[in-house]
Protein backbone atom coordinates (compact mmCIF):
# COMPACT_ATOMS: atom_id res chain seq x y z
CA UNK A 1 0.00 0.00 0.00
CA UNK A 2 0.86 3.24 -0.61
CA UNK A 3 2.09 6.12 2.09
CA UNK A 4 -1.16 8.09 3.13
CA UNK A 5 0.03 11.98 1.61
CA UNK A 6 -1.18 13.03 5.24
CA UNK A 7 -0.63 12.14 8.66
CA UNK A 8 -2.12 12.74 12.18
CA UNK A 9 -0.88 12.60 15.62
CA UNK A 10 -2.25 13.72 18.75
CA UNK A 11 -0.15 15.99 21.22
CA UNK A 12 -2.86 16.39 24.76
CA UNK A 13 -4.95 18.60 22.96
CA UNK A 14 -2.92 19.35 19.96
CA UNK A 15 -3.64 17.88 16.34
CA UNK A 16 -0.50 17.78 14.19
CA UNK A 17 -1.22 17.20 10.53
CA UNK A 18 1.99 16.60 8.18
CA UNK A 19 2.08 16.84 4.63
CA UNK A 20 3.55 13.31 3.64
CA UNK A 21 4.66 13.87 0.16
CA UNK A 22 8.44 14.79 0.84
CA UNK A 23 9.89 13.69 -2.21
CA UNK A 24 7.47 16.15 -4.06
CA UNK A 25 8.37 18.68 -1.34
CA UNK A 26 4.67 18.00 -0.32
CA UNK A 27 3.20 19.26 -3.39
CA UNK A 28 -0.82 19.04 -3.82
CA UNK A 29 -2.57 16.57 -5.48
CA UNK A 30 -6.47 15.75 -5.94
CA UNK A 31 -5.38 12.53 -3.53
CA UNK A 32 -4.09 14.69 -0.70
CA UNK A 33 -6.72 17.06 -0.95
CA UNK A 34 -9.18 14.00 -0.36
CA UNK A 35 -7.46 13.34 3.04
CA UNK A 36 -6.60 17.02 3.90
CA UNK A 37 -9.61 18.36 4.32
CA UNK A 38 -11.21 15.19 5.96
CA UNK A 39 -8.61 15.81 8.37
CA UNK A 40 -9.13 19.28 9.11
CA UNK A 41 -12.95 18.38 9.37
CA UNK A 42 -12.05 16.08 11.97
CA UNK A 43 -10.01 17.96 14.33
CA UNK A 44 -12.50 20.78 13.67
CA UNK A 45 -15.25 17.91 15.13
CA UNK A 46 -13.14 16.38 17.83
CA UNK A 47 -13.89 18.36 21.15
CA UNK A 48 -10.59 17.49 22.51
CA UNK A 49 -8.85 18.99 20.02
CA UNK A 50 -7.75 22.94 21.28
CA UNK A 51 -4.97 23.49 18.59
CA UNK A 52 -3.98 22.34 15.15
CA UNK A 53 -0.40 22.04 13.68
CA UNK A 54 0.34 22.00 10.13
CA UNK A 55 3.81 21.05 8.64
CA UNK A 56 5.55 19.31 6.20
CA UNK A 57 7.41 16.39 5.76
CA UNK A 58 11.04 16.06 4.60
CA UNK A 59 12.68 19.88 3.86
CA UNK A 60 9.67 21.89 2.54
CA UNK A 61 6.15 22.54 3.72
CA UNK A 62 4.62 22.69 0.26
CA UNK A 63 5.51 23.29 -3.18
CA UNK A 64 2.12 24.21 -4.12
CA UNK A 65 0.01 22.20 -6.89
CA UNK A 66 1.66 19.67 -8.67
CA UNK A 67 1.81 20.22 -11.91
CA UNK A 68 2.07 16.45 -13.03
CA UNK A 69 -1.15 15.35 -10.81
CA UNK A 70 -3.65 14.14 -13.48
CA UNK A 71 -5.96 16.87 -11.89
CA UNK A 72 -3.73 19.52 -13.91
CA UNK A 73 -2.63 18.13 -16.68
CA UNK A 74 -4.66 17.78 -20.57
CA UNK A 75 -6.15 21.16 -20.85
CA UNK A 76 -7.39 21.21 -17.20
CA UNK A 77 -10.25 24.16 -16.07
CA UNK A 78 -7.98 25.76 -13.53
CA UNK A 79 -11.04 27.55 -12.75
CA UNK A 80 -12.60 23.77 -11.66
CA UNK A 81 -9.54 22.95 -9.61
CA UNK A 82 -9.98 26.40 -7.57
CA UNK A 83 -13.16 25.67 -7.05
CA UNK A 84 -12.96 21.93 -5.84
CA UNK A 85 -9.97 21.83 -4.21
CA UNK A 86 -8.66 25.32 -2.83
CA UNK A 87 -11.71 26.65 -1.95
CA UNK A 88 -12.98 24.66 0.65
CA UNK A 89 -9.29 23.90 1.85
CA UNK A 90 -8.78 27.73 2.18
CA UNK A 91 -12.40 28.52 3.94
CA UNK A 92 -12.06 25.42 6.20
CA UNK A 93 -8.85 26.40 7.73
CA UNK A 94 -10.17 30.18 7.90
CA UNK A 95 -13.54 28.63 9.82
CA UNK A 96 -11.51 26.56 12.62
CA UNK A 97 -13.12 26.55 15.81
CA UNK A 98 -9.70 26.46 17.04
CA UNK A 99 -6.37 28.02 16.60
CA UNK A 100 -4.44 26.72 13.34
CA UNK A 101 -0.38 27.01 13.53
CA UNK A 102 1.69 26.32 10.32
CA UNK A 103 4.77 25.41 11.26
CA UNK A 104 6.88 26.16 8.11
CA UNK A 105 9.86 23.67 8.08
CA UNK A 106 11.29 24.63 4.31
CA UNK A 107 10.15 25.60 0.49
CA UNK A 108 6.38 27.13 0.81
CA UNK A 109 5.35 27.91 -2.75
CA UNK A 110 2.47 29.20 -4.82
CA UNK A 111 -0.66 27.69 -3.27
CA UNK A 112 1.58 26.10 -0.28
CA UNK A 113 2.41 29.65 0.53
CA UNK A 114 -0.69 30.83 0.51
CA UNK A 115 -2.15 27.83 2.67
CA UNK A 116 0.17 28.60 4.95
CA UNK A 117 -1.01 32.25 5.28
CA UNK A 118 -4.51 31.30 5.31
CA UNK A 119 -3.54 29.84 9.17
CA UNK A 120 -3.82 32.02 12.57
CA UNK A 121 -0.04 31.79 13.38
CA UNK A 122 3.01 31.16 10.31
CA UNK A 123 6.27 30.32 12.49
CA UNK A 124 9.09 29.48 9.66
CA UNK A 125 12.48 28.17 10.25
CA UNK A 126 15.02 30.51 9.45
CA UNK A 127 16.41 28.57 6.14
CA UNK A 128 12.07 28.63 4.64
CA UNK A 129 11.18 30.54 1.90
CA UNK A 130 7.96 31.84 0.70
CA UNK A 131 7.17 32.29 -3.11
CA UNK A 132 4.63 33.41 -4.79
CA UNK A 133 5.48 31.01 -7.89
CA UNK A 134 2.31 32.17 -10.22
CA UNK A 135 3.30 34.42 -12.47
CA UNK A 136 6.54 31.76 -13.40
CA UNK A 137 3.41 30.02 -15.41
CA UNK A 138 1.16 32.39 -16.51
CA UNK A 139 -1.34 32.28 -13.43
CA UNK A 140 -2.36 34.54 -10.39
CA UNK A 141 -1.88 34.02 -6.46
CA UNK A 142 -5.02 31.81 -5.57
CA UNK A 143 -6.06 29.66 -2.56
CA UNK A 144 -7.21 32.91 -0.86
CA UNK A 145 -3.68 34.89 -2.02
CA UNK A 146 -4.81 38.42 -3.45
CA UNK A 147 -7.24 38.83 -0.66
CA UNK A 148 -4.44 37.65 1.96
CA UNK A 149 -1.11 39.51 0.62
CA UNK A 150 -2.04 43.21 0.24
CA UNK A 151 -3.88 43.10 4.23
CA UNK A 152 -1.09 41.67 5.20
CA UNK A 153 2.14 43.74 3.25
CA UNK A 154 0.05 46.20 1.30
CA UNK A 155 -0.71 46.78 -2.10
CA UNK A 156 3.13 47.43 -2.79
CA UNK A 157 4.35 44.32 -1.52
CA UNK A 158 1.74 42.08 -2.30
CA UNK A 159 2.11 43.30 -6.52
CA UNK A 160 5.55 42.98 -5.83
CA UNK A 161 5.90 39.59 -4.28
CA UNK A 162 3.38 38.13 -6.57
CA UNK A 163 4.15 39.75 -9.94
CA UNK A 164 8.22 39.07 -9.81
CA UNK A 165 7.65 35.69 -7.69
CA UNK A 166 11.09 36.42 -6.16
CA UNK A 167 12.12 33.80 -3.01
CA UNK A 168 10.94 35.53 0.29
CA UNK A 169 13.31 33.99 3.21
CA UNK A 170 11.45 33.91 6.53
CA UNK A 171 13.14 36.74 8.39
CA UNK A 172 12.14 39.36 5.88
CA UNK A 173 8.63 37.87 5.95
CA UNK A 174 8.42 38.64 9.20
CA UNK A 175 9.94 42.14 9.09
CA UNK A 176 7.20 43.07 6.51
CA UNK A 177 4.35 41.83 8.46
CA UNK A 178 3.38 38.28 6.81
CA UNK A 179 4.44 35.97 9.07
CA UNK A 180 4.45 36.23 13.05
CA UNK A 181 7.75 34.36 13.83
CA UNK A 182 10.96 32.95 12.57
CA UNK A 183 13.10 30.40 14.35
CA UNK A 184 15.86 28.39 13.95
CA UNK A 185 15.47 25.14 12.68
CA UNK A 186 16.33 23.22 15.15
CA UNK A 187 14.11 24.88 17.59
CA UNK A 188 10.72 24.96 14.64
CA UNK A 189 8.75 22.45 16.06
CA UNK A 190 9.50 23.28 19.68
CA UNK A 191 8.99 26.94 19.26
CA UNK A 192 5.12 25.87 17.43
CA UNK A 193 4.17 23.35 20.12
CA UNK A 194 5.23 25.54 23.43
CA UNK A 195 2.84 28.35 21.14
CA UNK A 196 0.24 25.52 20.53
CA UNK A 197 0.11 24.32 24.01
CA UNK A 198 -0.26 27.98 25.01
CA UNK A 199 -3.18 28.54 22.70
CA UNK A 200 -4.59 25.25 24.37
CA UNK A 201 -4.91 26.41 27.71
CA UNK A 202 -6.46 30.00 26.09
CA UNK A 203 -10.68 30.17 25.51
CA UNK A 204 -10.65 28.65 22.26
CA UNK A 205 -14.49 30.20 21.44
CA UNK A 206 -12.79 33.54 21.70
CA UNK A 207 -9.57 32.80 19.59
CA UNK A 208 -12.00 31.53 17.27
CA UNK A 209 -14.08 34.64 17.41
CA UNK A 210 -11.29 36.84 17.44
CA UNK A 211 -10.41 35.81 13.91
CA UNK A 212 -13.88 36.24 12.60
CA UNK A 213 -14.10 39.81 14.02
CA UNK A 214 -11.13 41.07 12.68
CA UNK A 215 -11.76 39.66 9.47
CA UNK A 216 -14.93 40.93 9.13
CA UNK A 217 -14.20 44.44 10.48
CA UNK A 218 -11.48 45.20 7.48
CA UNK A 219 -13.98 46.58 4.92
CA UNK A 220 -16.10 48.08 7.24
CA UNK A 221 -16.04 51.68 8.57
CA UNK A 222 -14.85 52.58 11.94
CA UNK A 223 -19.00 53.11 13.28
CA UNK A 224 -20.12 49.41 11.73
CA UNK A 225 -16.92 48.02 13.46
CA UNK A 226 -17.78 49.07 16.70
CA UNK A 227 -20.78 47.71 16.20
CA UNK A 228 -19.60 44.44 15.48
CA UNK A 229 -17.14 44.37 18.38
CA UNK A 230 -20.45 45.06 20.60
CA UNK A 231 -22.63 41.93 18.64
CA UNK A 232 -19.46 39.70 19.46
CA UNK A 233 -19.16 40.80 22.81
CA UNK A 234 -22.70 40.10 24.02
CA UNK A 235 -22.37 36.89 22.62
CA UNK A 236 -18.67 36.04 24.45
CA UNK A 237 -20.45 37.65 27.47
CA UNK A 238 -22.63 35.42 28.09
CA UNK A 239 -19.97 32.19 27.59
CA UNK A 240 -19.10 30.18 30.19
CA UNK A 241 -15.80 30.91 29.62
CA UNK A 242 -16.70 34.67 29.92
CA UNK A 243 -17.80 34.08 33.59
CA UNK A 244 -14.68 31.81 34.47
CA UNK A 245 -12.40 34.31 33.30
CA UNK A 246 -13.87 36.80 35.57
CA UNK A 247 -14.02 34.54 38.28
CA UNK A 248 -10.36 33.74 38.00
CA UNK A 249 -9.26 37.27 37.58
CA UNK A 250 -11.08 38.12 41.21
CA UNK A 251 -9.76 35.11 42.66
CA UNK A 252 -5.88 35.56 41.13
CA UNK A 253 -5.84 32.07 39.87
CA UNK A 254 -5.16 31.02 36.55
CA UNK A 255 -8.55 30.62 34.29
CA UNK A 256 -9.23 26.97 33.73
CA UNK A 257 -11.45 27.15 30.07
CA UNK A 258 -13.32 24.44 29.33
CA UNK A 259 -15.75 26.04 26.00
CA UNK A 260 -14.83 24.49 22.37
Amino acid sequence: MSEPSVLTATQAAVRVITLNRPASLNSFTAAMHAELLPALDAAAADTAVRAVVITGAGRGFCAGQDLNDPAMVGGADVGAVIERFYRPLAMRVRTMPVPVIAAVNGVAAGAGANFALCCDFVVAAKSACFIQAFSKIGLVPDCGGTWLLPRLVGRARAIGLAMTGDKLMADEAVRIGLIWQALDDAALMDGVMALANRLVAMPSQALAETRRVIDAAMPLDFADAITLEANAQRERGRSNDFAEGVAAFKAKRPALFKDR
